[in-house]
């Protein structure tokens, strides 16, 4: 029925974008000040996460929003942690620059796409009429605006917020994942896979009782693998015995990119030994290529639709794991030092 109902909704936007030849004033406005906001808001890290927030505070209905700032903030933590006080002992400035740059290319992509959908969907739901006929003029997929349609008629939240989070997935493969450049220098390079063992690969929830909740992937540039953790996240996300306790650690703490963010309510607390973003990196200047529509050579799977959780909280609470994992992760570094301190004593001196 839903395939169905998305194949017609597809065949309605080929004919409605073949048929648009123009558009008029008020669309012209409109399209101008989404790409201002959208590019104010792009600005890094910070911007992106605050503005998810805000969405969804006026938009509850649309639930990606929310699940889009919590993974903002782990990718921010992600970035702090390379200017750290661990990972330069072990990890060249060259490659500690490339994550970084990697880390916010995929979500300045991701941002760029999906933050003027959501200002077509706030105008839609404030004038009562759909604007998604405007989708085209940025570079929106076919498949996304189909779906918003859809949702505009049938209401239908856990449907969309799966499309969005394949969607998304989908816009990053291409222009990072599958890239030649990060291919060969990230997703492929043995220090890449070395830090994917560790938490580089874990999404984190926290909670304000010190509690860390969340999942892991394995084989990060799978486009399957990415799409189901998305959407086990959404599903631990919006389970109604957690949900209340991810909205105020959202509520309540400002997010800086330091892990500090979190570890300042485990018990024992931690002192901060992550940089605040704003501090340590600069502004990045991207250039959005002009993308093919990704649905235009590729095709939706049933299976991204049919992940359907019943989890235990031993399967999703990550704070021991997470406390583990970070000893192994010091200790690791530390142990590289003492070897190459004693390979470098041991060395004849010229």
């Amino acid at each position: 029925m839903a395939d169905r109902l998305l194949r017609k909704s597809i065949s309605e936007i080929d004919y409605r974008r073949k048929k648009t030849k123009c558009y008029s004033s008020y669309d012209i406005e409109l399209i101008k000040y989404i790409t201002e906001e959208t590019e104010k808001n792009n600005l890094d890290n910070i911007s992106r996460t605050k503005a998810y927030e805000r969405y969804f505070t006026h938009n509850q209905e649309i639930p990606w929003s929310f699940l889009a700032s919590m993974v903002s903030r782990n990718a921010g933590w992600n970035m702090a942690d390379l200017e750290g006080v661990w990972f330069p002992q072990s990890l060249t400035r060259e490659y500690r620059e490339l994550l970084f740059l990697t880390y916010e290319r995929a979500n300045w992509l991701i941002f760029s796409d999906a933050y003027p959908q959501l200002l077509l969907y706030e105008y839609s739901k404030k004038n009562g009429k759909s604007y998604f006929h405007l989708a085209s003029a940025f570079n929106i997929s076919r498949f996304i605006e189909a779906e918003w349609e859809l949702f505009l008629t049938y209401l239908d939240v856990k449907r969309l917020m799966t499309s969005q989070i394949i969607n998304e997935q989908n816009v990053i493969q291409l222009p990072v994942i599958e890239h030649p450049f990060y291919k060969k220098n990230v997703f492929r390079s043995m220090v890449f896979k070395l830090q994917d063992w560790f938490h580089f690969s874990a999404v984190l929830f926290p909670v304000c009782s010190g509690r860390i909740y969340g999942y892991s992937v394995h084989e990060f540039r799978n486009l399957s693998n990415r799409i189901e953790l998305g959407t086990k996240l959404s599903q631990l996300l919006f389970d109604q015995r957690y949900f209340p306790l991810f909205y105020q650690f959202s509520k309540n703490t400002e997010h800086t990119g330091s892990r500090i963010d979190y570890e300042k309510y485990l018990n024992p607390t931690k002192r901060r030994d992550t940089p605040f973003l704003r501090t340590t990196f600069p502004i990045i200047n991207h250039h959005k290529r002009e993308m093919k529509d990704w649905y235009s050579f590729s095709s939706v799977k049933s299976k991204w639709y049919n992940h359907s959780l019943d989890f235990g909280k031993s399967q999703i609470d990550l704070t021991e794991w997470y406390q583990q994992k970070q000893q192994q992760l010091h200790l690791g570094i530390t142990f590289e030092h003492l070897i190459k301190a004693k390979i470098e004593k041991e060395l004849p001196k010229m």
